[in-house]
């Protein structure tokens, strides 16, 4: 039959959700094709009045296209009764517990059921309604009224602001504006609802007071691009660089004037470890290029050097051996630090007992 939509009392649209996007599609869909499926109403006492059961969505997407009627079917049964079996019936759908909520609160307030009344009508437990009603009773009326709108998601509403209104009921209402002026899906409503949960007073008000710094910090640590084992690599040894350099500058200046002779000793001693510690780094990277270095030491061997260039190597080489000889004793004089790199298989100069106690705790840090 059909409908004009003054007949229609629609007393029970609070009980379902309107996300706007599934409203966009039916629309799209019904300006195409029209309406393939019937609303379910119930004869009133009134003539020509009737309860819409299901079909809320459809009639305010032919409203909006401008139509004056919609086709519907009745059910020879109480509101009640068909509430329960429209229900039982819809499985192409999954209800939120919100939604179940608010049928079991209207069919308790209205109807008169019980607990167990509706528990039998539902095939739940006692404590399965009750559970529900109680999502009912803890959000505000706005909330769920934002909800049923499709400007917050029931999802959203359970995982985040049902337990935010058991914390702090005001600070659940403040979220509930953000998430709909913010326009928050899923994941951004749960990470501020995360955050908030888990920081402190001060924290939580700052989140709250100022939600945009939060989203514009969220954004900018999803654009950093994955860290991976190398780049972790190329980081510390930036670090490791710039720790040195400044070291160097230490050393330029007036802190080496300042060193005393356990000083001195340990920063040789630090000075060798570090050394050491990127020899063995060093050791560890594959050479990129082994074949071109092999040919250029072939072309230096064949005879293409320039005349004289191997006299003057071999005489730079004979007074390299000289000052060689010289700068050893010189450092061996000064238990072997320097910068000049030690030999691997050399061990450790002795160190002055003092400054051998003050390493202790030294040895253990990173360079």
């Amino acid at each position: 039959m059909r409908l004009e939509f003054h007949q229609l009392d629609r007393r029970w649209e609070h009980l379902r959700t309107r996300p706007a996007g599934r409203q966009r599609r039916l629309l799209a869909s019904l300006a195409e094709a029209g309406q393939q499926n019937p609303i379910v109403v119930t004869a009133t006492d009134q003539p020509d009045r009737y309860v819409v059961i299901d079909g809320y969505k459809r009639i305010a997407a032919l409203q909006q296209l401008g139509r004056d009627t919609v086709g519907a079917v009745v059910w020879p049964m109480g509101e009640a009764e068909a509430l329960l079996l429209e229900r039982s019936l819809r499985l192409a759908e999954h209800e939120t517990p919100l939604e179940q909520g608010w049928l079991l609160a209207e069919l308790e307030r209205h109807f008169g059921y019980g607990l167990e009344a509706l528990a039998r009508r539902f095939d739940r437990s006692v404590s399965w309604v009750s559970r529900r009603l109680a999502l009912v009773e803890l959000l505000p009326e706005s909330i769920q009224q934002q909800v049923r709108e499709g400007k917050i998601s029931a999802h959203v509403a359970m995982k985040c602001l049902v337990p935010a209104a058991r914390i702090d009921l005001e600070d659940c209402e403040r979220l509930a504006v953000i998430f709909v002026e913010h326009h928050c899906d899923t994941r951004q409503a749960g990470d501020l609802y995360a955050a908030w949960r888990k920081g402190s007073a001060v924290t939580r008000k700052r989140i709250l007071d100022a939600p945009e710094l939060f989203f514009k910090t969220q954004r900018h640590v999803e654009a950093k691009p994955p860290t991976t084992a190398a780049g972790e690599l190329l980081r510390d040894l930036e670090m490791a660089a710039a720790i040195v350099s400044r070291a160097q500058r230490r050393v330029a200046g007036a802190a080496a004037t300042e060193l005393d002779r356990q000083q001195s000793a340990a920063v040789r001693y630090q000075v060798e470890r570090i050394q050491s510690q990127l020899r063995r780094i060093d050791e560890k990277i594959p050479l990129e290029q082994e074949s071109h270095v092999e040919s250029n030491a072939a072309d230096d061997d064949s005879g293409t050097a320039q005349p004289g260039s191997q006299q003057a190597g071999d005489r730079q080489a004979d007074g390299n051996i000289a000052a060689h000889s010289t700068q050893s004793g010189t450092i061996a004089g000064h238990g072997g630090a320097g910068v000049a790199a030690p030999r691997e298989g050399r061990a450790l100069p002795p160190i002055h007992p003092g400054a051998s106690q003050q390493l202790q705790g030294e040895s253990r840090a990173s360079p």
